[in-house]
């Protein structure tokens, strides 16, 4: 993606300055101080992009193309808030919202369009959607919407992976405890990729639906493995073999928290200090795939979207490896407000369609929840969930703090431990 925008040793309050819709990236990936006017104009004033960036040990080219993508989505790039500029919101009119992987967001936003020329001919209604790409974060409407009381300012279908927005209670949990939501789907059976013997996604009080799932897997550089034997299974990754051996997708919050969720189910404390210890760096998955190309440090294993892997060059060095324990699922959801569903039926329908999930699972590998979508994936692929039991029984917002304490903490006695640079800093205001 070409940056017309920046160089990346232009200062941080350069950058924001010029690019408002940057400071929502920044921020949700780690830069917390960069959200105050005063503590921006003080700290971004001295310090470049590429040497923040370093000093929380995040890829440059990455992060770059992360804000080159927020600002090319906010000056009328295929964007949902076009949608929304141009139409006068009516009272009963549908309003959509949410973020989409950015894989698949074109064809999608493609599709809504097409649906809408339709469904307001028949229905003689309109649809209004917001609907961003992922790399934007929920910054942008937690405040004015989340934050609220008022469930009057919530979209009627709002669409989003990842667990912390859904299940925090300071946040939509506490929507759903009131008994806003419904699963209006109509599926009785998921796909049978997700509705089996070892594994069912859909909502056993009716509350929430998936349109599809992001999974984890492995991306082994076979030239920098050495001697080590290819891990197998998460727990593989935290032998002392790979010690700051492992690139992290720190900067995907939606998928990262949910790795630090199922691996805390899964091996407790431990776990997370040992996905501490074997990070190397935070990437973006669109260079893991060619980490291999780095003159320095080169991660032996790479967790990723199992997107990217299709980006993997055939008979080169780096190899995918789908654990045989599963991938760890961020589930894309879709919320739906049950007093709102005489109006929205349709517009849910049509995201549950085969033809949405097509797009997710066969242009996007975001493998679809619907039964009658072939997500094209062998037998012995598993997935690794945890389970409507364990989301209900434990107060999820909280988790991944606690989740998110312990694996800055193992990063930093990693560190120290090895006299080397801090890998990942507490965001300390």
């Amino acid at each position: 993606m070409e940056n017309q925008y920046f160089n990346t040793t232009d200062s941080l309050l350069d950058i924001c300055t010029k690019y408002p819709e940057t400071v929502k990236i920044f921020v949700s990936n780690g830069f917390k101080q960069l959200e105050d006017e005063k503590k921006r104009a003080l700290l971004g004033k001295s310090l470049s992009l590429e040497m923040a960036l370093k000093m929380k040990k995040l890829n440059v080219e990455t992060f770059t193309a992360l804000l080159v993508e927020g600002i090319d989505s906010n000056r009328g790039q295929v964007d949902g808030d076009l949608n929304q500029k141009t139409k006068e919101k009516k009272e009963d009119s549908v309003h959509v919202q949410g973020l989409l992987p950015c894989p698949v967001r074109v064809p999608l936003v493609e599709g809504i369009d097409s649906f809408i020329v339709d469904y307001e001919k028949k229905y003689n209604n309109e649809i209004v959607y917001d609907l961003k790409a992922a790399s934007m974060g929920l910054d942008w409407l937690i405040d004015d919407v989340i934050n609220q009381e008022n469930t009057d300012n919530l979209a009627d279908i709002f669409i989003s992976a990842g667990f912390d927005l859904f299940f925090d209670e300071k946040l939509m949990g506490k929507f759903k405890k009131q008994g806003v939501f419904k699963d209006s789907t109509g599926f009785d059976r998921l796909n049978k990729d997700f509705d089996n013997d070892e594994i069912c996604l859909k909502d056993p009080e009716g509350h929430y639906s998936m349109i599809g799932v992001v999974p984890a897997v492995f991306l082994v550089n076979t030239a920098e493995l050495g001697d080590r034997p290819v891990p197998r299974t998460w727990a593989d990754i935290f032998k002392p073999e790979f010690k700051r051996s492992v690139s992290l997708p720190i900067s995907d919050f939606d998928l990262f928290n949910s790795m630090l969720l199922h691996i805390y189910k899964a091996y407790g404390e431990e776990g997370v200090k040992g996905l501490g210890a074997c990070l190397l760096e935070s990437m973006h998955p669109s260079q893991m795939v060619k980490s291999h190309t780095k003159k320095n440090e080169k991660p032996a294993i790479t967790i990723m979207p199992y997107f990217f892997t299709k980006m993997v060059k055939v008979g080169g060095p780096m190899i995918a490896v789908w654990p045989e324990d599963g991938a760890i699922i961020s589930p894309i959801f879709m919320l739906t407000k049950e007093d709102r569903l005489d109006k929205t039926q349709p517009v849910i329908d049509f995201f549950a369609s085969k033809g949405v999930g097509e797009i997710l699972s066969h242009q996007g590998l975001f493998p679809s929840i619907n039964p009658n979508v072939d997500n094209k994936l062998p037998e012995e692929n598993k997935f690794m969930w945890l389970g409507w039991d364990y989301i209900n029984n434990n107060d999820i917002g909280s988790l991944i703090t606690k989740c998110e304490t312990i694996f800055k903490k193992s990063i930093q006695d990693e560190s120290f431990a090895n006299l080397g640079p801090l890998s990942y800093s507490p965001n300390n205001d």
